[in-house]
């Protein structure tokens, strides 16, 4: 899950907030290392973050090239080109011609970006404050907090189908992989590494998460996930830090599985 920004009054993002579209970021596949050796999550992020900056550049000024991404923004125009091309990849923003006013001069027209309707959606904070008035009248009125866990529950259990058939007939040793490819399917942008020493098992990465907002509120939704990998992965699992408890990445231990690894129950958030 992934940790939430105060909600402004008209529902968009400030100018810090984070661009929340589920497939902004992905980043399917082994861990790496960067150049620098930072771990892949902190790369991650802090290509995300810069990302969200172009996209939003974009939002607060319109259309606009290269060039002028490039010098509101202190980049190179290489480093925007990159991240555009990941945008386009996204249906984040597309690239068209600039529209001309008045004579055209000699010369090509210049190429601009513009926020695609779903990076439009993306900005619009309206849904996740509308999920968490509702989950907060439930809270009041409708059972209390077991309500609210009741809910959380149902929904991870929906989406559980498809992350099932995605580790049926995969040996223990490559289910993390799977599932984190079957998250990032969902936005996730999710990664599965070993688990650094002494520690036996692997890691489950998260890098984003679709409901970031509503889970600062309502941990209850971290809760019902990390309960729902135990149940695929077939194995205790122990959520180590999550984005909505101001961690960088939510990251879930994994340890050994043992091929007569029976059914378990899933660890609690520490934090």
């Amino acid at each position: 899950m992934t940790q939430g920004t105060a909600h402004p009054d008209q529902g968009r993002l400030s100018g810090s907030a984070e661009l929340r579209n589920n497939g902004v970021v992905k980043n399917v596949g082994e861990a790496r290392e960067t150049p620098t050796g930072a771990p892949q999550e902190e790369f991650a992020t802090g290509e995300r973050s810069t990302r969200n900056r172009v996209a939003r550049s974009i939002l607060d000024h319109g259309p606009s090239t290269v060039a002028e991404l490039a010098g509101r923004l202190g980049l190179t125009q290489a480093a925007v080109r990159r991240h555009l091309d990941a945008l386009v990849a996204d249906d984040v923003v597309e690239a068209r011609e600039q529209r001309v006013y008045g004579a055209r001069t000699r010369g090509r027209p210049a190429k601009v970006f513009a926020l695609t309707d779903c990076g439009r959606d993306a900005f619009d904070q309206s849904y996740d404050k509308l999920a968490a008035d509702a989950l907060r009248w439930i809270a009041e009125q409708e059972g209390g907090q077991k309500a609210v866990a009741a809910f959380a529950r149902a929904r991870i259990a929906a989406q559980a189908g498809a992350y099932r058939k995605a580790i049926e007939g995969v040996s223990p040793d490559k289910r993390a992989e799977a599932l984190a490819k079957a998250l990032s399917q969902d936005g996730y942008a999710a990664t599965a590494r070993s688990a650094p020493l002494p520690h036996k098992g692997e890691q489950l990465c998260q890098h984003h998460c679709p409901v970031a907002h509503v889970a600062e509120q309502f941990p209850q939704l971290c809760e019902a996930e990390t309960e729902i990998f135990a149940e695929l992965l077939g194995t205790h699992v122990q959520r180590l830090a999550t984005i909505a408890h101001g961690d960088g990445v939510c990251t879930t231990f994994i340890p050994q599985i043992s091929t007569d690894a029976s059914a378990s129950t899933a660890g609690r958030n520490p934090a």
